[in-house]
This record gives structure tokens, sequence and C-alpha cells, in this order.
């Protein structure tokens, strides 16, 4: 008789592929999966009946920005709490390593916390302090543009040299071996907004032969977003290297209603390059203060405000008039700021959430003193209102977008999936009552429905809460299987 560590008996299994639930039980052994049968034999220390609710590989989170908080905050109770046990950093052009500041960080970087979190100088610093810190989630890194310009480069508005090209180039390619999972870059940002589409595709050039991918926030997600979504994918055939594009979205109102053309390109790309997108399930983003986003049309609220942090949770709308000012005069004394956007059409974001290239990325913001309501909601919303509730893809498809999708697509191996011998990231939870329960005026609450989860076998936390057992690690990447 088989020997494991827990058994989890009588749960519909499924198992990332997009096929069916199965009732199954499944064994987990030092920290893996050591069999999957109906009835199993097994002799097991903890037994886990599951009574028919729902067991799916752990959910990967395609985009986020945790980088410092896998850290400071190991217990990650945003992210655990909703089932997910990767979380890709990196993202957006911004990771913490190597960064090595001369000053305060510059936007967007200051979205990953103060001068003192980036304390990584290296990338194998950063690796050093995450196995110390042993987060609650398997984490996985992008290395970003931003980050390598701003240890290269004197100003950042304005393009680098060869030379400083050089020396990021051999800053990316050191990460590289030592197992980070490729480039990103925030373009649409000012301090990456001047780099010409050639500095990229010089620095790209290092990911060829790594089987590394390219992420990005394009140059733009407004007007021009096809330019932006040809640079994108410019980049990655120079590269050789599978494209990601970061929060695909139709971003402002004069946007509303172009998802079926972005899509369309998305699409026609997609049949001679390895091209997909992550999407997030809410109307609205959130990232820094933005004066050209600044538009009364558009519901703005303020997560954070270095001048004025009592205002953290307010309208710009609300403070601009109490203030007996324009909305961009109160978004100028407001800065440095965080801002949820009220600017995505939601069919739109329904069209590409729904679409089989895309993947689910929270791309929540931990540092918010009043955060968009992603960080704790995406995924529990995505199954919940979106799966369940308005049927915009079946159950075995959003399990799909959350696991195997990504894992392949990063080159996570032995990851997203329920296989035998695969490592034992696992959620259980209830089909029925799962569901969000952040909300922008609330964003702090954990979802309801996931009843356990377990990292590398451990379980590590429960309807009840956080169990205290952390099983966190470090994910390299690894050849990438990827999914058309």
């Amino acid at each position: 008789m088989l020997n494991c560590d827990t058994l989890i008996r009588n749960a519909r299994v499924l198992d990332g592929s997009g096929s069916d639930a199965q009732l199954l039980d499944v064994a987990l052994h030092n920290g893996r999966i050591a069999a999957i049968d109906v009835p199993l034999k097994c002799r097991a220390d903890h037994v886990i009946e599951a009574d028919g609710l729902c067991l799916a590989p752990g959910f990967i989170d395609a985009h986020t920005h945790d980088d410092t908080s896998v850290i400071e905050t190991p217990t990650m109770l945003p992210k655990i709490s909703q089932g997910v046990t990767t979380v890709i950093v990196g993202n957006c052009g911004i990771s913490a390593s190597p960064v090595r500041l001369k000053a305060d960080p510059p936007d967007p970087m200051n979205l990953l916390g103060k001068r003192n979190n980036f304390r990584y100088p290296t990338f194998a610093h950063y690796l050093a302090e995450l196995d110390a810190a042993r987060p609650a989630v398997n984490v996985a890194a992008l290395i970003g543009h931003t980050s390598l310009r701003n240890n290269h480069m004197d100003r950042l508005d304005r393009t680098a040299t060869d030379g400083e090209i050089r020396s990021m180039h051999a800053e990316l390619t050191s990460a590289l071996a030592a197992g980070a999972l490729g480039l990103s870059s925030g373009l649409a940002y000012s301090s990456a907004n001047a780099a010409s589409t050639d500095e990229v595709l010089a620095l790209a050039d290092a990911l060829i032969g790594a089987n590394a991918v390219y992420v990005t926030h394009l140059r733009t997600e407004t007007d021009a977003i096809l330019d932006a979504m040809d640079e994108a994918f410019r980049i990655g055939r120079s590269s050789r290297s599978p494209v990601v594009i970061s929060h695909l979205k139709c971003a402002g109102i004069a946007n509303w209603g172009r998802s079926g053309e972005v899509l369309h390109a998305l699409e026609q790309a997609r049949t001679n390059q390895h091209i997909g997108c992550d999407c997030y399930p809410y109307a609205a983003g959130s990232s820094t203060l933005d004066l050209k986003q600044v538009d009364p049309r558009v519901g703005i609220g303020i997560t954070w405000s270095t001048a004025y942090p009592e205002v953290a949770g307010r309208t710009l709308a609300d403070i601009a008039a109490e203030w007996d000012m324009n909305q961009l005069d109160a978004a100028k004394r407001l800065q440095p700021a965080g801002a949820i956007y009220h600017s995505i059409d939601e069919d739109d974001m329904r069209r590409i959430l729904a679409h089989p290239a895309t993947m689910i990325g929270s791309d929540g913001l931990p540092w918010d003193k009043h955060p968009h309501p992603r960080l704790w909601g995406a995924f529990p919303r995505v199954l919940g209102r979106y799966c369940r509730d308005e049927k915009l893809f079946t159950l075995p498809q959003a399990i799909h977008k959350m696991t195997t999708m990504p894992a392949r697509r990063f080159g996570l191996a032995e990851r997203g999936a329920i296989a035998e011998n695969h490592w034992a990231d696992l959620v259980l939870f209830n089909p029925d009552t799962i569901l969000d329960t952040a909300t922008f005026a609330d964003p702090i609450r954990a979802a309801q429905g996931i009843e356990c989860v377990w990292v590398n076998g451990t379980l590590s936390y429960t309807a009840q809460g956080l169990t205290g057992n952390r099983a966190g690690r470090f994910l390299p990447g690894s050849a990438t299987q990827w999914l058309q």
C-alpha cells in the first residue's frame, strides 16, 4: 500500500488541461503528487474529504507587482487566500532587482515600495533574500527594462547609448542564466517612453537562445494601440521569443469598442509568432497618478498620496471640489500618488478576458494604502462572476487560463497541472460559492469559497485562514511549451 503525507478523497479534479472534471482521489508525498486514482488505496498522515468540491492546480498569477511584498510580507495573504500559489513578478518594466538606486525610486518603480524596499543590487541578492523569507507562494521573476535603465543611465528621459545598452544587456544575461523568465518593459511610462524601439531590440537580443519571454506594458493602450502591438511583435520576432502583452485593454473613452480590432491584430500575429496576453477581470485599471490620464469623464479614485495620505480611498472629483479647483490641478497637488482609473468598457474587457489567448493576471498593487480590489479578488471573480454567473467560459476553460496556460508559457516545469510527479500546488474550492468580496469601497477582503490551498504539498491556507506554514520557493524558467 502506498504511503503518503496527504490524501484528498472524492474531489472533482480539474487537471488544468481544459478537460472536464473527474471524481478522483489524489495523494501527496514529499511535496509532489504521488498518485491519482479512484479509489486510491493509501496510508496517509492526513486525509481531506473533499465531498465533491473542485480540486485544481494552484492558480498562477501571470501579472503581479509582488516583487518586494513576497519578502516584506511573506504570508502573502491577499494572494494565497484566493488560491494563488505562484506569482510572476517583475512586470511593466519594473523589478525589485537588479536595482541600485541613487535617489528615491522613480515613477513607476515606486509602485514596488520606497527606497528602503530596494535592497537587491543584483538578481543573486534578490534570490538569497527570497530564500531566507520563505514566502507562502512560489515566485518566478522577470527583469524590468526600467530597472535596468535606472542602474546604468544618468537620466531616464532619453534613449540609452550603445555603452549603456551593453551594460544593461550584460546584467540581463546574468539574471537569465540564474533563472529569470525574461525581459519586461513598460514603455508607456515616462521613465521608459523615451527608449527607442532600437534600444529595446538591442537589449532583447539577450533573450535569443535563453528560453525566455518578452512581456510588455505596451507603449500605449489608447489611440495608437495597434502600432504599439506591432512594436511588441517586432521585438518578439527579433529576439526569437514569445511575447506576452500585459493587461490587454482599450483604455480611454475614445477607444471603447475597439476590442474586436485589437484581438484581430493579436490573432493575425499569432499565425506566425508565439503571442498571448493577460487580463484582469475589472473595467478599471490602477497605477500611479498620471496627469495625462486625468479626464473629468473618467472616475478616478486615489489609492495613495505622499503629500496628502489622508485622501486615500477618495475620488479625485471629490478632492478637487473640496479644494475648489479643477481635477488636473488637484492631481498635480497630490503627486506623487496612485490612482484607480475607471476607463475601460466592460464589454471590451469581457471580450478580451474570454479570448483563448488570455491568461489571468491580477496586476494588484500591494503597497497601495487603498488598493484596487483585484489585489484580493481577481481569481475568485473570474470563477464566480464571469464563469459561473455570466457563463463567459466553462469552468475547465477558466482553470486552464489560470494554471496550465501560464505554466507552459513561462516555462514553469512540473507546475500548473494535476499530474503524477508534478509539484503539489493545489486549491480546493466550492464552485457554487466562490466569489470575490473585495470592492472598490472596501478592497481589503478575502474571497469566499476557497477551502484549502497547498503549496509544494504543504497545507498553507484553509477557509479558517492561514495555517502558519509557508512553503513557497523560487521557480526558475525553463523551456516554454507555448499554448496558442
